[in-house]
């Protein structure tokens, strides 16, 4: 549960929320502003993960509060984007605290294959169909 803190510590962080999760992971590799994160995480998630802009910008306000983002003072040319777009990268912090809860997905699936729960994982059906 992420709860606002002080402390630097990424564990006390863990478990993220599915849109904390991918908030964080579509600022991995690039700033975005609000509505290019909502389109990465549609994408990443192949469209099982829709977020709108009350959970967006809610789940943006506590990552800003707790210091996991920042926003960015780079802006791209007024000419070729809206000049009240927001953008937003990782801090520090929130590079560990993503990396820490990767690392707990990538133990949770050693233990299932271990288990060989899944030994061909089905692809995620995102078509609705059963």
């Amino acid at each position: 549960m992420i709860c606002p803190s002080s402390t630097p510590n990424p564990a006390e962080l863990l478990p993220l929320t599915p849109a904390v999760f991918h908030v964080l992971l579509a600022l991995a590799d690039s700033e975005l502003h609000g509505y290019a994160i909502m389109q990465e995480v549609t994408t990443t998630t192949r469209g099982a993960l829709k977020l709108g802009p009350g959970t967006l910008y809610g789940t943006i306000k506590r990552l800003l509060a707790i210091g996991l983002i920042e926003e960015s003072d780079q802006r791209p040319d007024p000419q070729l984007d809206d000049e009240r777009r927001r953008y937003y990268r990782l801090t520090g912090l929130g590079q560990r605290t993503l990396a820490a809860e990767v690392a707990r997905y990538e133990e949770v699936l050693t233990a299932t294959r271990r288990k060989r729960l899944f030994a061909n994982p089905a692809p995620l059906n995102t078509g609705g169909n059963c």
